[in-house]
């Protein structure tokens, strides 16, 4: 039972054949499409129409959130809520591109606080701001925490495992040191797969699909010295307690 808990169905459609990519991954017991803005998250509503194992995050990455007015923001998150999300996603902090990290803040502890109101996991982007994210969930007494794509050290991962966040590992583990060294250090019963797609792929020169993430899970047991499938089912395990548990 494999699943990608984050990818960019509404990007990936733009450099792939979704309907292929899809088939590619029928087997995938979930698939959640994060969106980035408002015009994504209408986006994103449309795919579990089409694709039964497909599942919606909805929220606001955090260079389209500094350009919003409180009020827009404030709309969105209304509409959010009335249109019942599967996770908030993707949402956060992010210090390499994004000015304004008061601004950032403020809005990322709206979305943590309609995860709380909502008892949906979050998805979060912490890029080069892992400690100020960590220290925004905490101040927030966030719930359910998915933290993809964590590049901070070994102090921080462990920080975040003893709150109860979970870590996704995505595709690029194939080649990348730095999500390996993550698969070493977060515990079986944190561990997630995602694949960020269409980025972040282990094939060169071509877009990440969701069908990819078979590759990295045999990366990941390899790491963690068990079977595929035992990983696999860790990992579906893990999906469980913290998707589909009250």
């Amino acid at each position: 039972m494999l699943v990608d808990v984050h990818c960019h169905l509404d990007l990936l459609e733009k450099q792939k054949n979704l309907d292929e990519a899809m088939k590619n991954a029928k087997d995938f017991y979930c698939i959640i499409s994060n969106s980035t803005d408002p015009k994504s998250n209408r986006k994103n509503l449309e795919y579990p129409k089409k694709y039964k194992n497909v599942k919606v995050a909805l929220g606001m990455y955090p260079e389209h959130a500094v350009e919003l007015s409180n009020k827009e923001i404030d709309d969105e998150i209304s509409f959010i809520k009335k249109n019942k999300p599967f996770a908030i996603g993707e949402v956060g902090l992010d210090n390499f591109r994004v000015v304004n990290m008061k601004k950032q803040k403020e809005v990322f502890s709206k979305f943590i606080k309609l995860s709380n109101d909502l008892n949906i996991p979050v998805i979060v982007h912490s890029r080069k701001a892992e400690l100020e994210t960590l220290e925004c969930l905490e101040e927030n007494n966030a719930k359910k925490v998915v933290m993809h794509c964590f590049s901070g050290n070994k102090e921080l991962v462990e920080r975040g495992v003893k709150n109860g966040y979970y870590f996704t590992i995505p595709t690029s583990v194939v080649k990348n040191k730095t999500f390996r060294k993550l698969v070493v250090r977060v515990p079986l019963n944190r561990i997630l797969t995602e694949t960020d797609a269409p980025y972040l792929s282990p094939i060169e020169n071509e877009a990440n699909e969701p069908a990819f993430i078979k590759e990295s899970m045999k990366k990941i047991a390899e790491i963690k010295k068990i079977t595929v499938e035992e990983m696999e089912k860790i990992i579906y395990m893990n999906f469980q307690n913290l998707f589909l548990k009250a």
